[in-house]
């Protein structure tokens, strides 16, 4: 896993803009921190960052491939091939010889032998850039599900490119503004493909190209989810399932650098726990390690609510006893989940004012935590938009509402501590970003993506639907918070249930299958109840955990109050008065935190990132 930026300029000389490049790699330190490298030519500058996983001592970037003594193909690569050693085997059985073991080097001979088409062959999740100096050409290329980040700004002559936004505002040509369809995006929830809130800025869309050349910029798709017949039966299905899940999780244990799992005791992190604790002690690689958050007192002092029946530590320590892992709990307390050089981290890592608060906070410490003992986590995220995990699919209401199924049962609420994000906004400015005409906008544009079976009706066509609202827009919003998350402590996090071939399958399984016990993530839970706990194996989907100390609200009004009584706050003109004083009378109600805490992101994003707001 690395970092990539880079600029073609087909009107300038770029061999003499180190400077810049170097401005811009700079800002992917954080993903790459193990090394830095650029490749400077007239018309295009390339920068990298490296975190070494696979081939420590061969993996340098940017990398490069000759073809009769001159270089013919030039990549800054970010990511994992998983096949990677099977692609070699072919390529090699074609002529093609190899410097390195990296599986950078292996995409750069795939595209030589296979041209554009070489994608279709590529398991993995990964961002890059390939540049053809023979031909003057650019080639973005982003994973199938969208796993790693990649953004664009086209210019005048050329682009701009980076892993993250931030390494395309430190060009300074670039100016960091958001107009009113960009404040919409961000406020929206509803994450659209190829949108970056930024003015002028785009994101390559999961599963597509973007070509560069002196002519323009033109947009492929090479993969997307399709709809077709399912003929396995019940059993075969189940056996299936399991059968892609042992092959993903040995292809994403392949690792030279410590690897380890991400636990919560709920059903997806334990099977990848368990699957994984299985095939490395088969491998005398054993035990796995497996780390968990949990904060100061939340067992002691848990109280259920409407999305979390049971605390997360009993269920985590039970799957670790079962599989015998190495198995650490990393504890914060409130202190550290409002320490301010925490909170302008998270803010650093995700160019954006998300608003999601502690559930952001604690992750990233989470990441930095176990960073200190792995390079490389295994986690289960992306497991209850594959299987049909949240409420959201199994609510009566919530499935026939005529908008995305998040937005019906409030989740964006759930990210934050609760409350209503927007509600210390001011009504004026809600009313000119309309964002239930922005929402619903977006959920028509997605509704008419949907790939359909001819005469698929009733419940199975609208879980369809459901489905893939969840797997092309939900998604990207967890896929871009574990990344950002993770590699702002140079951790890289796998995620094998976006593995596109297991996507794929289950997507076309009918809705009677994957709950033919009447419950939630049926498939998976038959698929993998062997290897785990039945305690574990039958707990109720339980989100992500938030702090429930009193304290931290309390802290959160103390920050309100100090930074409205600054007269030059940013974010003022943003706010409504009337609503701030009624927020502020009550900081423990379900109304205040969620809207606390993206106000002062809002304000930190203002003052950090000079943002201009084109309202």
């Amino acid at each position: 896993m690395c970092g990539i930026t880079g600029w073609i300029a087909y009107e300038q000389d770029l061999s003499r803009e180190r400077g810049t490049l170097d401005a811009m790699t700079a800002t992917m330190t954080c993903r790459g921190p193990d090394a830095g490298g650029a490749w400077l030519d007239t018309h295009a500058a390339l920068g990298h960052r490296r975190l070494a996983v696979i081939d420590i001592e061969g993996g340098a970037q940017p990398m490069t491939v000759a073809r009769g003594g001159e270089t013919a193909l030039v990549t800054t690569y970010s990511g994992e091939v998983y096949n990677h050693r099977e692609l070699r085997a072919e390529l090699e059985s074609r002529g093609h010889t190899f410097r390195t073991r990296s599986d950078t080097e292996v995409v750069l001979h795939a595209y030589l032998e296979w041209g554009a088409d070489f994608t279709s062959r590529l398991n993995g999740m990964y961002a890059f850039a390939l540049w053809d100096p023979r031909e003057e050409e650019l080639l973005l290329v982003r994973d199938r599900m969208g796993i790693k980040p990649l953004y664009y700004h086209p210019t005048a002559d050329g682009v701009l490119f980076g892993s993250e936004p931030k390494a395309i505002l430190a060009h300074p040509a670039v100016r960091p503004a958001v107009d009113t369809e960009g404040l919409a995006e961000l406020l929206a929830f509803t994450r659209t493909p190829g949108h970056a809130v930024y003015k002028g800025m785009y994101e390559v869309r999961p599963g597509h190209t973007v070509r560069v050349r002196r002519q323009g910029l033109t947009v492929h798709r090479y993969w997307a989810l399709e709809a077709a017949d399912h003929t396995d039966d019940l059993d075969t299905t189940v056996r299936r399932v399991r059968e892609l899940l042992d092959d993903i999780v040995a292809r994403q244990l392949i690792a030279d650098v410590p690897l380890c799992t991400l636990l919560s005791g709920g059903l997806d992190s334990s099977a990848i726990t368990a699957l994984a604790a299985g095939r490395l002690a088969a491998e005398g690689r054993g035990p796995v390690r497996s780390f968990s958050v949990d904060f100061l007192g939340h067992a002691e002092h848990f109280r259920p609510d409407d999305l979390r029946a049971t605390p997360d530590g009993p269920y985590a320590h039970a799957l670790a006893e079962h599989v015998r892992s190495d198995h650490r709990d990393i504890v914060l307390d409130t202190a550290a989940l409002l320490d301010p050089g925490h909170r302008a981290a998270v803010l650093s890592s995700r160019d954006l004012p998300v608003g999601f608060g502690d559930g952001d906070t604690s992750l990233y410490l989470l990441f930095k935590a176990i960073r200190e003992q792995s390079t490389v986590a295994l986690s289960g995220e992306s497991a209850d938009e594959v299987f049909g995990g949240y409420r959201s699919f199994h609510d009566p209401a919530t499935v026939w509402a005529d908008t995305f199924p998040w937005i019906a049962d409030g989740v964006d609420a759930a990210f934050a501590g609760g409350g209503t994000r927007q509600a210390l906004l001011d009504r004026g400015l809600l009313a000119k970003l309309d964002l239930a005409g922005y929402r619903d906008d977006r959920y028509r544009e997605a509704l008419a993506e949907v790939p359909r079976l001819e005469g698929e009706t009733g419940l199975e066509r609208r879980m369809r639907e459901v489905c893939y609202l969840h797997l092309t827009r939900f998604v990207q919003i967890l896929l871009d918070r574990k990344d950002r998350a993770s590699m702002a402590v140079g951790l890289e996090v796998r995620v094998p249930f976006c593995d596109h071939r297991l996507v794929g399958y289950v997507f076309n399984t009918p809705w009677a299958m994957k709950t033919f016990d009447g419950r939630e993530k049926s498939l998976l839970r038959a698929a993998t109840r062997d290897v785990l706990p039945a305690a574990v194996a039958d707990r109720v989907k339980s989100p992500y955990p938030s702090t429930q100390d009193p304290r931290y609200a309390l802290a959160l009004r103390d920050e309100l109050r100090r930074l409205l009584a600054d007269p030059d706050a940013t974010v003022r003109p943003l706010l409504d008065t009337g609503a701030l004083a009624e927020a502020q009378a009550d900081p423990t109600g379900g109304g205040f935190r969620a809207g606390t805490e993206l106000v002062l992101a809002l304000d930190a994003w203002l003052r950090q990132y000079r943002t201009a707001l084109e309202l």
